[in-house]
């Protein structure tokens, strides 16, 4: 009697395996993905902040500031997004000339500070 011929290919079960392990690693790729987008947002974000610190330290030394010792707030726009400032003012423990400012940068309506900056500001000269 001659040999019947088996079809050859995959079973039913063999299909769904297969289709199982690619569906975890495809989960396992898009959850790598969505947490490298986050990442992303989050130094676009921190970058931003820090860009608004650098421009208020660098308002205050073109416009030769001399601020009294305190705390100040207000209000900046970046990147389109509004950007909430306080600044801290205390004089130099290293000099009466020179006061520290520490400024920190955060998203609005949010405690999480996304960046801080510690600059110094000289007293201005006299003018004759």
């Amino acid at each position: 009697m001659p040999a019947v011929p088996r079809d050859k290919g995959f079973t039913l079960i063999e299909v769904l395996v297969a289709l199982g392990i690619v569906a975890v690693a495809f989960a396992a790729i898009m959850g790598t993905m969505a947490q490298a987008i986050d990442t992303t947002a989050t130094l676009r974000d921190r970058t931003f902040a820090l860009w608004v610190a650098q421009n208020r330290l660098a308002e205050h030394q073109l416009k030769g500031d001399w601020p009294a010792a305190g705390t100040a707030q207000g209000e900046s726009q970046m990147a389109g997004r509004e950007w909430e400032w306080e600044e801290k003012i205390t004089t130099s423990p290293l000099n009466e000339r020179l006061r520290q400012i520490e400024i920190s940068v955060r998203a609005p309506g949010t405690d999480y500070v996304l960046a801080r900056l510690t600059g110094l500001l000289r007293k201005p000269a006299a003018t004759p």
